[in-house]
């Protein structure tokens, strides 16, 4: 089945798309559920704090250790390869973290979740408060154009701003303008459509934070002459961004828009165990968009509960680049190019649209755990 669209497309949350969303009904719509039993599903919904204090604290580990290896190789060659590395480290598991923190379901414990979330905030340069509400709108409004914040490319795409955004040049800039309108109480047209203005002091005082840890390491590169220390704060948000573009990417590209199953808009792919770790077991996308509440130390687990009713996972992250790349050059001649993908005989039918159907237990517990 495919949707009739015509291209070009206003991907603004202010344009004509968003009030044209509104009325089709695609606005905070009831997405389709893949049927597991209520049972098991609560079981992979507990939340632990032991998981997540393990991988932090390898993460500081490791990020510690090449931060070492890299301040002793400075001056050299070596302190490329080893400044890439603290780079990846440092951003790449710095924005899982944050997205999951951001769902408080990484830790059981509330305040871990809120320092892990602020601290991998700033490192990945989002500004805390809009970026976890613009994300929460991406999980209502998943790539409804128009609604959701968090499309990664417009149909058809910009090259330019994807090779920007291998060295974060376009997001990050972005959002440090923002984060400096903030210190002055400035909220720009776009946040206002999904942040609350309840929400409009606490995003102000973060930002004076943040713009003042920024002045502090401008002092001290001019204090010691050097660049040095923008290197180990600040900067590997741009020269580390390669990874976390790329797992970024995708995640949804390629696949429908307007849509009310995740199964059509967002991408499994099978990854090792070294990049299932800096992404904190992302990868298992559709399972995370259709189960938000579960924790990623359960989404392997989840994935095996719903396997049967999903089109067949990427195999690896090269095939899903390649995936990706062929779909975006496609779209590049016809935006309305989108990727097909087959289910298999046990699942059930793709919800395209509006239509209704029986809740399943699923959907009856999600909603339950949702109002309480």
């Amino acid at each position: 089945m495919s949707i009739q669209t015509s291209y070009p497309r206003d991907y603004r949350l202010t344009g004509p798309e968003r009030e044209r969303a509104i009325e089709k009904g695609l606005s905070s719509a009831e997405w389709y559920s893949s049927p597991i039993p209520r049972k098991r599903l609560k079981e992979l919904m507990q939340r632990r704090d032991g998981p997540a204090i393990r991988d932090t604290l390898i993460w500081f580990a490791l990020l510690t250790a090449m931060g070492i290896l890299a301040y002793h190789s400075w001056g050299t060659w070596w302190a490329l390869p080893a400044f890439f590395l603290y780079g990846i480290l440092y951003s790449s598991p710095g924005d899982s973290r944050w997205h999951e923190c951001g769902h408080g379901t990484a830790f059981k414990t509330s305040w871990m979740n809120e320092l892990i979330y602020q601290l991998a905030s700033f490192m990945v340069l989002r500004p805390a408060t809009p970026w976890r509400w613009s994300h929460t709108r991406h999980h209502t409004d998943t790539y409804i154009v128009g609604l959701d914040p968090e499309i990664a490319q417009p149909r058809p795409p910009v090259w330019r701003i994807i090779g920007m955004e291998f060295l974060h040049l376009y997001g990050g800039p972005k959002d440090m303008k923002r984060m400096f309108f903030h210190c002055f109480g400035i909220v720009d047209e776009e946040q206002r459509t999904y942040l609350p203005p309840s929400e409009f002091r606490k995003t102000f005082w973060e930002a004076r934070v943040y713009v003042l840890i920024f002045l502090i390491v401008i002092g001290l590169c001019i204090f010691t002459g050097s660049i040095l220390p923008a290197m180990f704060i600040v900067l590997p948000s741009f020269y580390g961004a390669a990874l976390m573009l790329t797992f970024g990417l995708l995640q949804h590209l390629g696949l429908h828009e307007d849509v009310l199953d995740h199964r059509l808009n967002s991408r499994t792919i099978y990854m090792n165990p070294i990049f299932r770790f800096l992404y904190w077991n992302m990868n298992y996308h559709i399972e995370h968009h259709m189960f938000p509440m579960v924790p990623y130390h359960a989404l392997p687990l989840l994935h095996e509960e719903l396997k049967k009713d999903f089109p067949l996972p990427n195999r690896s992250v090269w095939e899903a680049v390649k995936e990706v790349t062929d779909a975006l050059i496609r779209q590049g001649k016809d935006p309305g190019y989108t990727i097909q993908r087959i289910l298999p005989v046990t699942a059930q039918p793709y919800k395209y649209g509006l239509a209704k159907s029986t809740p399943t237990e699923a959907e009856i517990i999600g909603r339950e755990l949702t109002c309480n």
